[in-house]
């Protein structure tokens, strides 16, 4: 038996795969839009598994799987036995023995690790307190369908961080181009994925220093789940570092800026670019849809 192909970071897809996911994933956006049946999961059945809540990281994988022609199970935390204490292990062996392909969504990326180790099937990360490979998948769709090719150029991350940084600096190390982490101190990136990185990532704790010339601006909220108390503090310590009007003014002419959602507008960002007509932080949502269904067709098929 072929041992399945995981998706838990950046890294484990080559820059040419993930341009031709990219390019998969336009036109499976083109094909939805005009109509089209989309059958290439018929038959498939994905598990979904939560213990972190989610809005579109559920709706675009079950949505996806049925436009595809397959079918999802919604697992949380609490539907299963871990929530009672049976170890990953097991139940990696038993879910993947009986579907085609697992998501979780979870707090520490070890467990994604260890269920993927003993599944028969592929396991996608659809978010852990490390990385959010999938989010930087439809970022980089948006990107390529509004700019073109992101190789050589500039991407600066506003504010904490965090694990959507983290996989935008792999993406960095794999399509080759610059991210400058703008953020205060306490607030650095892993010190190893830095370290890997450095050749792509360099930080910069003057956001305005940051932000100059920059084709792309991307900020997070300042709170991840899990960090709900330390809610005022981050506030302080990050509000220099507010996506906001005056920063997009000294970026590059045409940049363009992003944000993963859920947003707190006038937190780190603000309300009026937020809300402008023209951004593309709708179009980066929807294109969840469509980068994940290219993704679970590259893992499923090849």
């Amino acid at each position: 038996m072929t041992a399945p192909r995981h998706f838990l970071t950046l890294m484990d897809l080559s820059a040419d795969e993930i341009r031709l996911l990219i390019d998969r994933a336009i036109e499976l956006k083109a094909q939805w839009r005009a109509g089209n049946p989309q059958r290439s999961m018929e038959g498939k059945v994905l598990a979904m598994i939560f213990t972190k809540a989610s809005t579109r990281t559920r709706v675009s994988f079950e949505a996806g799987m049925a436009q595809l022609g397959g079918s999802a199970l919604f697992l949380s935390g609490q539907d299963t036995q871990l929530g009672r204490g049976e170890p990953i292990e097991d139940t990696a062996r038993v879910i993947s023995s009986m579907v085609d392909i697992v998501m979780i969504r979870t707090f520490a990326h070890a467990d994604v690790e260890t269920f993927a180790q003993h599944s028969r099937v592929p396991v996608i990360n659809g978010l852990t307190d490390d990385y959010h490979p999938c989010q930087i998948l439809a970022d980089l769709q948006t990107f390529f369908e509004v700019r073109g090719d992101i190789q050589g150029k500039t991407v600066c991350w506003l504010g904490d961080g965090n694990n959507v940084c983290h996989s935008w600096m792999n993406a960095a190390r794999q399509l080759d181009f610059e991210v400058v982490v703008a953020c205060p101190e306490g607030y650095d990136p892993d010190p190893t994925l830095l370290g890997a990185c450095c050749q792509w990532v360099r930080i910069e704790r003057d956001p305005t220093r940051a932000v100059q010339g920059a084709d792309l601006l991307v900020t997070d909220v300042w709170a991840s789940m899990g960090q709900e108390a330390e809610q005022n503090q981050r506030a302080a310590n990050l509000a220099p570092y507010q996506l906001n009007r005056s920063l997009l003014d000294l970026a590059a002419p045409d940049a363009l800026y992003m944000h993963c959602l859920p947003a707190h507008r006038g937190e780190e960002i603000s309300a009026e670019l937020m809300d402008a007509p023209d951004n593309v932080i709708w179009q980066e949502a929807e294109n969840r849809l469509h980068a994940q269904k290219a993704l679970m067709e590259l893992l499923i098929g090849g």
